[in-house]
């Protein structure tokens, strides 16, 4: 046998081993933790990661690279599916958690006061509280000026919950004359 058809054969192997991982956790995995699992190479776990890609590409399931690592997902394609099938799995976050969880995430690192200036209205201890719960944001630092205000920013887990594997995944925000006259 060549070494390429051994590598392929390697990989092939590993992906499964992989997917099965990958199927049977509950949480994103990182790569080195997939490595030490696996008891493999990076190089060996990039070609399985492929190889996983390419099987995957004609299923319903899709690999997944997130902040926080690799994980298993159903295909977007199949989102309506699952929604009307399992209507009771659906969350969703109300008008104001997203408007807020925006702000931070396109504007960190930013002060409570910084949310309340661009939403134009007051920031409820119960929608912060909902982000820290879920641990989509962080305090991390203060801002030096009056009163030294906490500094939010989103988290690896934050990213991971929207499929992102780092901020500048985030989709380009519109300029406000996308929107039309707001009078209108």
């Amino acid at each position: 046998m060549t070494d390429f058809n051994q590598q392929h054969q390697t990989a092939q192997t590993h992906s499964k081993a992989l997917e099965a991982i990958l199927h049977a956790s509950e949480t994103a995995l990182s790569a080195k933790q997939l490595c030490h699992l696996l008891q493999i190479s990076p190089t060996e776990l990039d070609r399985a990661l492929i190889v996983l890609q390419q099987r995957l590409a004609q299923g319903a399931l899709t690999l997944a690279h997130t902040a926080t690592g690799y994980r298993l997902q159903i295909a977007n394609e199949f989102s309506p599916l699952i929604r009307r099938a399992f209507p009771e799995r659906r969350e969703t976050l109300s008008q104001a958690v997203l408007e807020t969880l925006s702000v931070i995430a396109y504007r960190q690192p930013v002060t409570r006061g910084d949310i309340e200036q661009v939403r134009g209205v007051t920031v409820s201890s119960t929608i912060l509280r909902q982000l820290f719960d879920k641990g989509w944001i962080v305090e991390r630092g203060h801002k030096d000026t009056l009163g030294r205000p906490a500094l939010l920013h989103t988290t690896a887990e934050f990213l991971a919950a929207f499929g992102l594997a780092s901020l500048d995944d985030l989709p380009p925000l519109l300029p406000l004359e996308a929107f039309g006259d707001a009078t209108e």
